[in-house]
């Protein structure tokens, strides 16, 4: 086993050092969240958001590590949090400063193993602001902190004599082998390119090596207003070893009607690791959200499976009740619990995109 917090040698790849990522329904040694501070994500409404924050922290059983920015950003979430009687003795407070709070895509995906010594590591994936923003370079540096704090090992991901960029919300797995992920995302090479000069063999050849992974199911393109261009956990998730829930729009008029029937021929034609087909359940999408004269990305796909709970944004929609009683009925293990979001969407993302889960060992 390597000593904590090296890096790997460059032809060590953590499928060879028989890690995987695992399924986000397996058991959790923490949630990662960075406390919210950047008030250009949410204008007008970021007075109301850390009181959000509060209410995920209070439904997760346990084992919660909050990045703050500095000893004051620290001490006025402490003061939220016990004014919402969360437990603090259940949070680790973390002084990793950010750009913004979206942990999700920023923070480290964690991989794991079982032989031949069980060990948890971080596949070191580049953040650039999802090719779209200019302040990124505080998140970038999250992963990194993370392992040396943790003792952890890291495998730096590259692509040639480049890194690779990948944020935690362009893939989902099942643990067992398959990925799901969308080619507007990682494709596109004209809109917030990731891996410029990278097609779909090359991208494909490093999902399989960094994350454990054989076999990738390509959908085509994300929700409308979402401003990663086509982020999966926007519209499609796993939520068993082969069960997935897709957003389904049924207004003909509406424009992510026939972006979303065609991810749903996708699914119904695609194999998974083992050659057997997809359930495909099909979540309900929320009326159109506006802001500004802008759509915002409001989907009940960006829930977190937590430990003691699934988290499931709600909008104030009367498609709310519907789409926790179909999350309901799939998990059986653990409640069901809906957060509103109709403040948090303004920053175009919800409960999955703040949340970063740390595996069990």
């Amino acid at each position: 086993m390597r000593s904590a917090t090296s890096k790997a040698p460059p032809a060590a790849t953590p499928a060879r050092c028989g890690f995987a990522m695992p399924a986000e329904w397996e058991r959790h040694e923490a949630t990662w969240l960075g406390w919210p501070h950047n008030r250009s994500d949410w204008p007008g409404k970021f007075a109301a958001i850390p009181w959000v924050y509060c209410e995920i922290v209070r439904h997760l059983a346990r084992g919660v590590r909050i990045l703050v920015n500095s000893r004051a950003h620290e001490a006025a979430a402490r003061e939220a949090l016990r004014r919402s009687r969360v437990d603090l003795a259940r949070v680790e407070f973390f002084r990793f400063p950010t750009n913004r709070g979206w942990t999700r895509d920023f923070g480290p995906i964690f991989v794991r193993r079982s032989k031949p010594s069980p060990e948890v590591a971080i596949a070191r994936f580049r953040f650039n602001g999802w090719a779209n923003y200019p302040d990124w370079r505080k998140d970038n540096q999250v992963p990194d902190r993370v392992a040396r704090r943790l003792g952890l090992s890291v495998f730096p991901i590259r692509a040639g004599k480049r890194d690779f960029v990948l944020e935690g919300g362009a893939i989902d797995v099942n643990g067992r082998g398959s990925l799901l992920t969308t080619e507007e995302c990682l494709l596109d090479p004209r809109t917030q390119p990731r891996n410029p000069g990278l097609g779909r063999k090359e991208v494909e050849g490093v999902l399989r090596a960094s994350l454990g992974v054989t076999n990738i199911l390509w959908l085509g393109r994300g929700l409308a207003g979402d401003d990663t261009h086509g982020h999966v956990d926007d519209l499609c998730r796993f939520v068993g070893p082969r069960t997935v829930v897709l957003c389904r729009e049924k207004n003909p008029r509406d424009p992510n009607h026939r972006a979303l029937e065609e991810n749903r021929e996708r699914l119904l034609a695609a194999r998974l690791e083992d050659g057997s087909g997809l359930e495909v359940v099909h979540l309900p999408i929320p009326a159109p959200v506006y802001f500004d004269g802008d759509r915002l990305p409001a989907s009940y796909a960006n829930f977190y499976i937590a430990n003691a709970a699934v988290l499931v944004p709600t909008f104030n929609d009367a498609a709310d009740r519907v789409a926790l009683g179909i999350l309901s009925e799939l998990f059986t293990d653990r409640p069901v619990v809906g957060i509103h979001a109709g403040d948090l969407v303004l920053g175009l993302g919800t409960l999955h995109c703040l949340t970063q889960q740390q595996p069990a060992l």
